[in-house]
């Protein structure tokens, strides 16, 4: 065991910053919406693919540290820290650019009539997945943070996969449009 431990408080606290900057975002978005409908679209639209990047980071990233995190000895110093930096991934970018990407995706689906369109439906479903998967990525932060993890390197390393299915999915649907 180590000398250096954080303590419950250090290593719960996440940046606010983030936050902010993603609530402020939301909000601009919903102003500019309301405000300006006719001039939204392309604003909502860019805001949307920034959020989805950001997304996508941390969601291939996320396991990753997983995969590393098995290594390490429980109470360690090493194992501490990736407590902290999953935690702090995990809430201060993730979930709020998984906010802004639905609130501005389903703002998008609406204005433009994708969601009537086939190659929509597998893109939502595919998106579904994706968030279904992000909750349960959060799930293995909280089990990670208390020393609870049951599952391998291996699993991990196949599970940071799915994300990266996921999003050729995603993409082809919007640029290709197959169906």
């Amino acid at each position: 065991m180590s000398d250096i431990k954080l303590t419950n408080t250090e290593s719960k606290k996440i940046p606010v910053l983030p936050r902010l900057i993603a609530a402020a975002v939301a909000l601009c978005v919903i102003t500019l919406v309301f405000l300006y409908p006719g001039d939204a679209y392309p604003w909502v639209k860019a805001i949307h693919v920034i959020a989805v990047i950001s997304w996508m980071a941390g969601m291939l990233y996320l396991p990753r540290l997983f995969v590393y995190h098995c290594t390490a000895e429980p109470g360690s110093v090493q194992s501490e820290t990736f407590k902290v930096m999953e935690n702090r991934l995990l809430k201060a970018i993730i979930d709020p650019a998984m906010g802004v990407t639905w609130l501005a995706g389903l703002w998008l689906a609406w204005q433009s009539g994708a969601y009537m369109d086939g190659w929509f439906h597998v893109k939502f479903l595919s998106v579904l997945i994706l968030s279904a998967v992000h909750g349960y990525f959060s799930k293995a932060v909280r089990l990670f943070a208390e020393d609870r993890n049951v599952k391998s390197v291996r699993f991990w390393r196949m599970m940071n996969e799915v994300p990266t299915v996921l999003m050729v999915i995603i993409v082809i649907m919007v640029i290709i449009k197959p169906f």
